[in-house]
């Protein structure tokens, strides 16, 4: 029956889970001294620095504020 069988499926152990090694396409496109040599600075996120980006979301949930205030009160 397919109570059996699944029983059975549990006993052997088809269903394993995950690979306990992770690979990442990264780490095998790169040799380990990018990742040696790579310096970690908070400050500067992908060519930005943290400031920027805090005053580029000030300004922009500025602007979702006062378009829907605009909203309300213009319709």
């Amino acid at each position: 029956s397919d109570y059996q069988q699944l029983g059975y499926n549990l006993r052997v152990n088809l269903f394993q889970g995950g690979p306990l090694k992770s690979r990442s396409l990264m780490k095998d496109s790169y040799t380990p001294d990018v990742f040696q040599k790579a310096v970690i600075d908070p400050r500067h996120w992908h060519g930005r620095t943290i400031n920027e980006i805090g005053r580029w979301y000030e300004k922009y949930f500025l602007d979702v504020n006062v378009q829907k205030a605009m909203k309300e009160k213009y319709g």
